[in-house]
């Protein structure tokens, strides 16, 4: 019996095969960086900003706990503040993987049918994405993870409200909840090649959530890291592939 955390370190397993192939292969960590370089940059400076202004908006959004002692005053904006830093986080990742894909399509879909050609014996009847349609179905497709964000996430600022539980497992979940969303973000290529749009994509990918949350966890963390995004989103991509092909056939993987 296949038990979740051998499911999860499966899924692991695949972001650092992804790995070892972009930086077997210079061409393939270079198309994959550069769209990286381009939305980095966009994202730090947005996060630089909530970094600067937290204080503010944090004060803002509790102007009821102005005559609150200092203890639970303190408590309660520490509460919010961590509530408001991972949404942020969440969203702008989620944005920063969808404009990578949008502006590096072709660069991500040629990083997909190497995996796939070279390593996995070739898809087929695969599909050609191209640019224009890959670009479409990623906005699309990420206005329905917003969505999904958005909901989950006003969940999660009402539980950040509650003292120890918002200030531990909420970010926990907040992590979760963005990793996997992630995960069904850069899978998409390889499932439109397969003509599988998200609804499938979502099904598919729901089937192993371990798994998936093997995979996308540790590319949420790393993308934090500045810079690191440069490496890890090519490596993301080459591994979504792979988890794309185990999921979708489970035989030959």
């Amino acid at each position: 019996m296949i038990t979740p955390l051998k499911e999860f370190g499966t899924g692991v397993g695949l972001l650092l095969h992804g790995l070892r192939l972009v930086l077997g292969n210079r061409s393939l960590l270079l198309r994959g960086a550069l769209p990286v370089l381009v939305t980095s940059v966009l994202l730090f400076a947005g996060l630089a900003a909530l970094a600067v202004n937290t204080g503010d908006l944090v004060a803002w959004a509790t102007p009821f706990a102005e005559d609150w002692s200092t203890v639970w005053r303190t408590a309660l904006r520490v509460a919010v503040g961590v509530t408001i830093v991972v949404g942020t986080v969440a969203v702008s990742l989620l944005l920063f993987t969808a404009l990578t894909l949008v502006i590096g399509g072709p660069f991500y879909e040629s990083i997909a049918e190497y995996v796939e050609d070279t390593v996995l014996g070739g898809v087929p009847g695969a599909q050609r994405v191209g640019w224009a349609r890959a670009a479409w179905i990623g906005l699309r497709d990420t206005l329905a993870l917003l969505g999904l964000l958005i909901l989950s996430g006003i969940a999660l600022f009402a539980l950040g409200f509650i003292p120890v539980l918002g200030q531990t497992v909420v970010p926990v979940l907040a992590v979760c909840v963005g990793a996997w969303l992630l995960a069904v973000e850069v899978t998409a290529i390889p499932f439109i090649r397969r003509g599988q749009g998200l609804a499938v994509r979502r099904r598919t990918l729901r089937r192993s959530r371990s798994m998936t949350l093997g995979f996308g966890v540790p590319v949420y963390l790393l993308c934090l890291v500045p810079l690191a995004a440069l490496v890890v989103f090519p490596a993301a991509m080459a591994g979504g592939t792979l988890l794309a092909h185990r999921l979708t056939e489970p035989v030959s993987a």
